[in-house]
């Protein structure tokens, strides 16, 4: 499995091919994906890239970040681990009363 890369300061008019086809010149692109907002289905200004080598991944984070691409310089890095998120997910309880009677 290759390395996940962070892709930051997109530019709106960005779409997933164009970023496939920025990070080919640099190897075997795995996937990319531009994060959108779900309500307003408008980019979030920043992807995940993952290239099928870890050398392929370097090679493209050395030679893209910092670089203009459509007016804005992006920033690329190696993508860091999802930081667990505070407040429990679907169905549990974060704290606090319930309706529920407790006898």
């Amino acid at each position: 499995m290759g390395k996940k890369i962070y892709v930051g300061n997109l530019s709106y008019a960005m779409d997933d091919q164009s970023l496939t086809n920025l990070f080919a010149q640099y190897g075997q692109v795995e996937s990319a994906r531009i994060v959108m907002d779900r309500d307003s289905g408008r980019s979030k200004g920043f992807a995940f890239v993952e290239m099928s080598t870890d050398a392929e991944a370097s090679t493209a984070i050395d030679k893209l970040n910092g670089t203009d691409q459509n007016g804005r310089a992006i920033n690329v890095s190696e993508a860091k681990p999802m930081a667990p998120r505070e407040g429990g997910g679907r169905g549990q309880s974060r704290g606090g009363f319930s309706n529920r009677s407790r006898y």
